[in-house]
């Protein structure tokens, strides 16, 4: 039986921030950037100095499975690799994607929210 790292701690330390975030997101974008914020967080309390997120290396994909999406430069870091299929940051990550995918098509399907907080 193999050993699986866990990171929930990591995740309970960053969740009231995020879900505060992506509830207050006015629009699709905002959920999409706010996902991207927070896993950049995320991984910065998990591989201090190691592994820094560039554009692109990960994208909230809603309506695909998982509901995001990792770079292939991210997936073949050597660093990445291993703790990825050793422990539960995939599990991690599917969870903070659900929240923000359900966000994501709640504003999508009432877009009258995000057009009344548009100042003209």
């Amino acid at each position: 039986m193999s050993r699986q790292l866990s990171f929930t701690k990591h995740e309970r330390k960053i969740l009231p921030d995020y879900r505060q975030r992506i509830s207050s997101a006015e629009s699709t974008q905002d959920v999409k950037k706010f996902f991207v914020y927070m896993v950049d967080m995320l991984f910065n309390e998990i591989f201090p100095d190691k592994i820094t997120l560039e554009d692109n290396d990960i994208k909230l994909t809603p309506g695909q499975s998982g509901g995001y999406q990792l770079s292939k430069r991210l997936r073949t870091k050597p660093e990445f690799n291993e703790l990825w299929k050793t422990s539960d940051l995939s599990d991690l990550l599917e969870r903070m994607a659900e929240v923000a995918c359900n966000r994501y098509r709640h504003l999508e399907k009432h877009p009258e929210k995000t057009s009344s907080k548009i100042r003209k």
